[in-house]
């Protein structure tokens, strides 16, 4: 009998020993999106041997700019006249501009515009619209197509302004007959008119375009053609059928993977520069982005083939391991980011030793990926980083900060806390260690709630709460939401997002156009 009893005692703690095994594995599962961030962040150094600026020549297509606008009266006419007044030879540049049934000012501010340049803008309206963008863009599409005179398609929004020289550097890359799609580099554009919003997705524009998307330059897989800065060569136009995909949220994202299916690259250019007015509230920002969020996993759905299955067609590597990598630790960082609170907090009453050392080592590595990849992405484009830098510093969120200031010196900090009677020895648990164990799945629904408390008198608490819990973890709170939506198949709805004209305010006081 004795035996026995020992015999199941040593199963059990075999048992134990896997479990705990198993659980320090899934803490580090918390490290993932940030590792995978620090991955792409240095492959960055390897982009100028992808040979895109200096094995380019001037490359100068007549080009049709299709703008969609639906009651965007108030910022079409300095994107226009941006266009117009660009570096690119006037008799090679024309805009269209297809109207989806606007019930503004836009017809009239068309027919000025059509008047005094009628050789180079046109105005197309729709009388039946409301069906959403890409049945807009595919409205003008056919337009462009059924003549003969564009060799290039430049597909823009209502309120994006491009830099004078930003359109000649992005048809260059079609001097490459290989290319078949240019995207340039979307700055967030609201400039000293933009609040603590703007500054946050102009920090999250360096880091997801500036250096994520010159990274899959160097895969040799681009994950989206930003929707307002995308030129297509009329050959790859003819490739996909003449027209956007309609089917789900995420038409730029569908014809990036599709573009490069059949066989041509995708190329994004960072020496060309366009600026975008951004969602200043969260409301705004959270249907944006939800919309973005759902038309991923669309996408996702819709070439489930492809993932981590090697190298699929013509120059790209959509199917390589380390691509696959960079788009699902996005998409899942709310299950990894709570499946690691919870193998902490396992570990936390079960075996508290281990405990510590796994969590010391994910924030660790945490520290070392947040300090590369924030420092860089403030070198690789300074000018957003002198507006952006305190943002920047707090983009995780102030306490996740203060407990990456914490685990780099644990020596010096724990002893401190356990002074003050806060319990941070791991022999002993306390529960301000059991609050710190889940901030990571406990931020995300703080930050849901900054969302909610805007529309509220208590909106002032919205500002403090995004900043206590981080920009980040409203996108992980959003791609929840996300998810949640798919599974109940909610109606897909494409949500302009609310324009004040602030980047064109913005750009004038840059002296630009």
């Amino acid at each position: 009998m004795r035996n026995r009893f020992h015999s199941s005692g040593a199963i059990m703690n075999t048992f134990l020993s896997v479990l705990h095994a198993v659980a320090v594995g899934v803490v580090f599962l918390g490290a993932v999106p940030l590792v995978s961030a620090l991955a792409q962040f240095l492959l960055v150094g390897l982009h100028r041997w992808r040979g895109l600026y200096r094995d380019r020549r001037l490359y100068l297509p007549r080009t049709t700019v299709v703008i969609p606008a639906w009651n965007e009266s108030n910022v079409l006419r300095p994107t226009i006249e941006a266009l117009l007044g660009s570096d690119y030879p006037a008799s090679r540049l024309r805009v269209l501009v297809v109207d989806d049934a606007s019930t503004d000012s836009t017809a009239e501010l068309m027919a000025e515009l059509t008047t005094a340049h009628p050789d180079r803008v046109t105005h197309l309206r729709r009388e039946h619209g409301g069906q959403g963008k890409a049945h807009t863009l595919n409205h003008g599409l056919r337009e462009v197509l059924r003549g003969s005179w564009a060799e290039a398609v430049l597909v823009t929004d209502a309120d994006v302004r491009f830099d004078p020289d930003a359109l000649w550097r992005m048809t260059r890359q079609l001097s490459d007959p290989a290319v078949g799609a240019v995207c340039a580099y979307i700055k967030e554009g609201s400039g000293r008119h933009g609040n603590y919003v703007n500054r946050y997705i102009g920090f999250e524009y360096v880091t997801a375009q500036a250096a994520a998307r010159r990274s899959q330059n160097v895969i040799g897989a681009v994950a989206c053609l930003a929707g307002g800065a995308q030129l297509h060569s009329r050959h790859n136009l003819a490739d996909l059928g003449g027209r956007f995909d309609t089917e789900t949220l995420a038409e730029d994202t569908v014809t990036t993977f599709e573009t490069q299916l059949a066989g041509n690259r995708v190329v994004f250019d960072g020496c060309a520069t366009v600026r975008a007015e951004e969602p200043g509230t969260l409301t705004s920002l959270w249907k944006q982005r939800l919309r973005w969020s759902r038309g991923n996993l669309q996408v996702t759905r819709r070439y489930a083939r492809l993932w981590f299955r090697g190298r699929a067609t013509g120059d790209n590597r959509l199917g390589s391991w380390l691509f696959g990598l960079v788009w699902f630790s996005l998409l899942l960082t709310p299950a990894l980011m709570v499946a690691s609170s919870c193998a902490l907090l396992f570990l936390l009453f079960t075996d508290s030793g281990r405990s510590w050392f796994a969590f010391h080592a994910l924030w660790v590595i945490n520290l070392a990926s947040y300090l590369f990849t924030t420092l860089l992405s403030l070198v690789i484009d300074r000018s957003t980083a002198r507006r952006c830098w305190r943002e920047a510093l707090i983009f995780p969120g102030v306490i996740s900060v203060l407990i990456l200031i914490v685990t780099a010196a644990p020596n010096f900090f724990v002893p401190l806390f356990n002074d003050w009677g806060l319990g941070l020895n791991p022999d002993s648990p306390h529960s301000l260690m059991g609050f710190v164990y889940s901030w990571l799945a406990l931020a995300m629904p703080i930050a849901w709630l900054a969302k909610l408390v805007e529309s509220t008198r208590l909106r002032p608490l919205a500002p403090v709460l995004i900043q206590l819990t981080g920009y980040g973890s409203l996108l992980a709170a959003c791609t929840v939401a996300a998810f949640v939506s798919e599974l109940r198949h909610s109606e897909q709805r494409w949500d302009k997002t609310e324009k004040a004209g602030l980047a064109g305010r913005a750009s004038r006081e840059r002296g630009g156009v």
